[in-house]
């Protein structure tokens, strides 16, 4: 690969193109075109996490004539260290517990229209008598985007058609056993 690197101004190298259709070359070392930002960022944040925690077990764990020992002559009292994470765990389970009860309290009961249905939803307009319904389901017809009423779902998928019994089912499929 290094006989078909193209030599060019400054550290650079171009390569050539791989495909047969193009003649661009691309430079290598690609130039950086971001800002590395976020990444320092990202390194700060990790480090100061890890420097605060080892702190704060240091804190809570060490006698008191260690740390004046290091110089610390003033810090919280000890009851911090198990106040500040039980306060924290209790915000965190709260705040759940408020998310929960809001989703349920905001959820309509079973027996309410807007449980199956919103302000969104869009019947077809009954013009001249015509079942817009039906109009789609003639050959070549492009139906509209309407919304279906639970009732008319309710008949297609659960109403028996006339005539059959649930016992003229048993029936019959015991024979077949």
């Amino acid at each position: 690969m290094a006989d078909k690197l193209v030599e060019c101004p400054g550290d650079a190298k171009h390569l050539p193109s791989t495909s047969p259709t193009t003649t661009t070359t691309r430079a290598w070392p690609p130039v950086e075109t971001r800002s590395r930002a976020p990444e320092f960022y990202g390194f700060v944040a990790w480090t100061s996490t890890y420097i605060l925690f080892v702190v704060y077990l240091l804190w809570a764990i060490l006698p008191d004539d260690w740390i004046v020992w290091f110089g610390v002559t003033w810090y919280p009292n000890r009851e911090w260290a198990i106040l500040i994470p039980s306060w924290t765990v209790m915000a965190v389970l709260f705040t759940y517990f408020t998310y929960m009860t809001l989703a349920l309290a905001g959820t309509p009961a079973f027996d309410e229209a807007r449980s199956i249905t919103d302000d969104y939803t869009i019947y077809p307009k009954w013009e001249d008598g015509r079942n817009a319904y039906l109009e789609s389901t003639k050959p070549g017809a492009v139906p509209e985007l309407y919304d279906i009423p639970i009732g008319m779902v309710n008949r297609v998928l659960y109403q028996r058609p006339r005539g059959t019994h649930l016992t003229k089912d048993i029936n019959r499929k015991e024979k077949e056993l």
